[in-house]
């Protein structure tokens, strides 16, 4: 039966403030647009909490797959409260919050299959300090993974896969799986943008065809003031404005460059970008290509060096 109360719970009182009037913390590093990561200092509880298409705010524990669901079931699985009695806890909170929180900027709706893709990815390793495949395979070292660069994007599932989450305006949509001769994506997912954590003071935007591409590339190219996308292969019809918003993000007078396989299918992909470029209708932006020498793609290349002793600088003149 309806419930009209414990409906305006789930759809009008924000998760985060409650949340936060309990003692979480807004994870900043870990958040985006349409995820709150949240932590409890003492008792080291980890939620994400999202908005459903429903309106509902839901949330699910990274540590207890059986702790999730809406505002009413957080405060019973914490306070181990009756129906009843979490009817007068949440009551002071529709409105004004009774107790100060911070304020939140507004969570966007999203749809179950990303609740089930960021739920897998959220319970996942973080790679940084290292990944067996990446070192081994692809010469990726791990001082680079351990970068705040590229805090949080490379991460190792419980099959040991090296795993590139994706992001398109809404947050995260997706994620890739890499591994010896294996190449897959989430279920129910769908393939937006790898991203690299973006600074203020960036200058540079490398977009390649594959996050390993990327990273690669970093290792080849050191420069701590360039950011890095990746487009997954062959590009669906809403990346090119995705790789449209990514340009429009950069600072005044930084350089896009496209860094595709030395190949005709790279070069139908350079052209890509720069369309999108020039979609962004900032002259102060400058476009670049670059190829591999030599080699089909940026891995190749990497892998056909002596392992370098990586380390970042702080800046390099233009890869062009």
């Amino acid at each position: 039966m309806f419930d009209a109360e414990l409906e305006s719970f789930k759809r009008n009182i924000d998760l985060r403030a409650y949340a936060a009037g309990q003692g979480y913390q807004l994870d900043t590093k870990e958040s985006w647009r349409g995820t709150s990561v949240m932590r409890h200092p003492v008792s080291h509880d980890k939620v994400i909490i999202k908005r459903g298409m429903d309106g509902h705010y839901v949330y699910f524990s990274v540590r207890d797959d059986r702790d999730n669901g809406s505002i009413i079931d957080f405060v019973q699985n914490r306070q181990r409260l009756s129906l009843g009695a979490t009817r007068k806890e949440l009551r002071p909170w529709i409105g004004q919050p009774p107790v100060p929180v911070p304020a939140f900027a507004a969570l966007h709706k999203t749809e179950k299959d990303r609740l089930k893709a960021e739920s897998a990815w959220a319970r996942m390793q973080d790679a940084t300090m290292g990944h067996p495949y990446l070192e081994r395979q692809r010469n990726i070292p791990p001082a680079l993974l351990a970068e705040d660069r590229f805090a949080g994007r490379v991460r190792r599932d419980d099959k040991g896969n090296a795993v590139f989450p994706h992001f398109d305006a809404e947050g995260l949509s997706g994620y890739e799986v890499k591994n010896v001769g294996f190449t897959g994506f989430a279920s129910g997912g769908s393939k937006a943008l790898w991203l690299s954590r973006e600074l203020p003071d960036d200058h540079r935007l490398v977009i390649t065809e594959s996050a390993i591409d990327a990273l690669s590339h970093a290792v080849l190219f050191p420069d701590a003031r360039a950011r890095y996308a990746s487009i997954g292969g062959k590009p669906n019809p809403e990346q090119p404005e995705l790789i449209r918003a990514a340009a429009a993000r950069m600072p005044t007078g930084s350089e896009i460059v496209a860094a595709m396989d030395n190949d005709a299918d790279g070069a139908k992909l350079a052209d890509v970008v720069k369309r999108a470029v020039e979609l962004t209708g900032r002259i102060d932006l400058r476009f670049t290509k670059h190829e591999p020498l030599g080699f089909k793609d940026w891995n190749d290349q990497l892998r056909a060096k002596p392992q370098p002793s990586f380390s970042y600088r702080p800046d390099v003149p233009s890869v062009a």
